[in-house]
């Protein structure tokens, strides 16, 4: 069947249907959050649900062509495979990711109920509309119209819901079991997209990752004999500051960061910082630094990065899918790490990525962010997007606001920027900087620190 004939097949996506599916799986995310051993999902609150839309155009009941299989592992920790099959032998195209955990939500820390979806003017709320059981309904709801209409395809079409995604220090739950079983190996014959991520756009590159931890040992001490102590802090800070500087001396932006469409350069920042703890006018014995490297290209380094295939017909579809519907196409790429994904290409899938939502800084009116943005920007801005684009040495605006450095209190610039980003920084110095230095003037040096 030719493509038109499939849309008109298929229609427009029911958004009574989606939506409803979306309230009854974000009413189950409270008990999906993914964090051992505090918390440990149960998917299988999703999966039943999934499997109320789409049982009834099963072969299971005999309504409908849907091959559908449930893998699981563990107890309540289930899988699901869901197979519309083509008429052509050996064809075949797969949606594979969409995880049925989510990552943990703090309901105190949000304006709203993050467990029960909310509705305000054409945004859907609540944790996982967008990581990721927005992702599990709109791919559900695909896979119903194939099964209730019935288009003959020459390709079959799988969709594969996954558990464990969020966190992997209990393996052996979802797409890597999967895979070691070799129940998805007949995915390798075509396409494999990995839906999963955000703003409508191909997302074909992700970044390597290596954690790294610095310990500092010093000497405690009384701060008001501070020549009897050994400072680990500021020797931390000092050695921090020369590690970062030979790193990016080492790893300057690479030209094909711009093929990709990488937002950042390669990066290495403290993320972490721990000490034993004492009274704010004891020096203490020992700290430790921890954080992360973020390469855009791939090294030896301890989780690969990836890149998808550029020449696949699976990369060049999907391209003209998203210009016929969203109106442009701008692959991009993250720094992010997407272990599973690379995990898969070494298996032998062609992997290509994308997803839907909007991936914004949102800051809630109990963080100090937001309160720092509402004095900066005016009570108009509620959120602020793409906050990444200086992320080198902790000068991002906003995301690490207040680690700028300060000379004369002026905020130093450095990476070309916007107009408009100029300005808010503009702001962020008339208003911000002097309540914090407290009318004095700051030198970038680890004594004033």
């Amino acid at each position: 069947m030719a493509a038109g004939g499939v849309k008109q097949a298929l229609g427009e996506l029911n958004k009574d249907s989606f939506v409803t599916l979306l309230s009854k799986l974000i009413g189950e995310s409270k008990y999906v959050q993914n964090n051992p051993p505090d918390l440990i999902p149960e998917e299988d609150r999703i999966v039943r649900h999934v499997l109320d839309v789409l049982r009834p155009f099963s072969t299971a009941t005999g309504g409908g062509p849907l091959v559908i299989n449930h893998v699981a592992y563990k107890p309540n920790r289930g899988n699901l495979i869901v197979e519309y099959p083509g008429t052509q032998p050996g064809k075949i195209l797969s949606f594979v990711g969409m995880h049925m955990d989510v990552v943990t939500a703090i309901p105190s820390e949000w304006d709203f109920d993050p467990f029960t979806l909310s509705i305000d003017g054409d945004k859907l709320r609540g944790r996982g509309t967008t990581d990721c059981l927005g992702h599990v309904a709109l791919v559900a709801e695909l896979m119903r119209r194939l099964g209730e209409t019935k288009p003959q395809l020459k390709s079959t079409v799988v969709a594969v819901f996954i558990a464990s995604e969020e966190n992997s220090s209990i393996p052996g739950v979802g797409v890597d079991a999967l895979v070691k079983d070799k129940l998805l190996d007949k995915l390798k014959q075509g396409p494999l997209f990995w839906i999963d991520t955000a703003d409508k756009q191909p997302c074909i590159g992700t970044g390597g990752m290596i954690p790294w931890k610095l310990h500092v040992s010093g000497k405690l001490f009384h701060s008001g004999l501070a020549h009897k102590a050994i400072n680990p802090l500021e020797l931390a800070m000092e050695a921090l500051k020369e590690i970062q500087s030979r790193f990016y001396r080492d790893f300057p932006p690479h030209q094909n960061e711009k093929v990709y469409g990488f937002a950042t350069p390669s990066t290495m920042k403290p993320t972490q910082w721990s000490y034993p703890g004492g009274g704010i006018n004891q020096i203490p014995a020992e700290c430790t630094v921890c954080g992360d490297v973020r390469l855009t290209i791939s090294f030896d380094e301890a989780m690969s990065g990836v890149a998808c295939n550029l020449d696949s017909r699976g990369f060049h579809v999907l391209c003209k899918a998203t210009e016929e519907v969203v109106g442009h196409v701008k692959p991009y790429s993250i720094t992010g790490s997407l272990p599973l994904i690379r995990e898969l290409q070494e298996e032998g899938f062609d992997v290509q990525t994308s997803g839907y939502g909007i991936v914004h800084f949102l800051l809630h009116a109990s963080s100090l962010l937001y309160t720092i943005a509402r004095l900066v920007l005016g009570d108009s801005w509620f959120e602020v997007a793409a906050p990444y684009k200086c992320h080198r040495g902790g000068e991002s605006l906003l995301v690490a606001g207040l680690a700028l450095r300060f000379q004369s209190q002026k905020v130093l610039l450095p990476c070309k920027k916007t107009a408009e980003e100029i300005g808010l920084l503009q702001k962020w110095r008339e208003r911000i900087v002097p309540m914090l230095t407290h009318g004095r003037n700051l030198k970038p040096s680890t004594s004033n620190m």
